[in-house]
């Protein structure tokens, strides 16, 4: 019968303690390999906390965002409500009585209309529309008011003019057509541009407003 070595069978030349501490070894690395995972799990979570952390303050910044944005769209709106107020207001101020404000010139103007559309005679499509046009049997004016005029509101109040001298209201068929700027103030620039165009210029003073004395020379532009 064949004998059976139940003793381990270590590789020549290996001792029982070169072994052992080879296990020891293994030992040591697999138990620094397992706390360098637990550090970098609870690194993990910590990095997830703070991740949690930073969405729940973006979640605030966009929710504060929101509600500045429809702030902003609400104070917007107020202003452009105001705005429109003044201009109102200023339109209202200027049209007061203002035929009386040319008195010195040779105009028979009587009545002043606000809003006054300037239509397409063929396509019946609206062209433009004047602030205040003021009335007479021979003469009417086309004035356009704003809170402050400047030079652009000139330029366009040019292109204005030709329209409604190619589609008249009813108001001016058959009248000689002359332009005024009129507003809460006229920049030292739209004045000259005015004056240069053709154009009486006006300006409100406390609650009424004041024609301008034009410069020597000046001569009013009939469309």
């Amino acid at each position: 019968m064949e004998e059976t070595n139940t003793l381990p069978d270590y590789p020549r030349g290996i001792t029982f303690e070169q072994v052992w501490a080879a296990l020891m070894e293994n030992r040591a690395q697999q138990e620094k390999t397992e706390r360098q995972f637990e550090k970098t799990e609870k690194q993990f979570e910590k990095t997830e906390r703070q991740f949690e952390k930073t969405e729940r303050q973006f979640d605030k910044t966009e929710r504060q965002f929101d509600k500045t944005e429809r702030q902003f769209e609400k104070t917007s709106k107020q202003l452009g409500d105001l705005g429109n107020s003044i201009g109102e207001i200023i339109e209202t101020l200027v049209a007061a009585r203002l035929w009386e404000k040319f008195s010195d010139w040779p105009y028979d103007f009587k009545r002043a209309y606000r809003r006054v559309q300037v239509f397409d005679d063929v396509t019946h499509r609206e062209l433009t529309d004047i602030d205040i046009l003021l009335t007479g049997t021979k003469w009417v004016m086309a004035v356009e008011v704003k809170r402050e005029a400047v030079e652009i509101d000139v330029e366009r109040h040019i292109k204005r003019m030709k329209r409604i001298r190619e589609h008249p209201p009813l108001e001016a068929r058959g009248k000689i057509l002359l332009g005024a700027i009129a507003g809460g103030t006229i920049t030292p620039e739209a004045r000259h541009f005015a004056y240069q165009s053709g154009f009486f210029a006006l300006e409100l003073k406390g609650e009424s407003v004041h024609l301008i004395p034009p410069p020597d020379g000046f001569s009013p532009k009939e469309w």
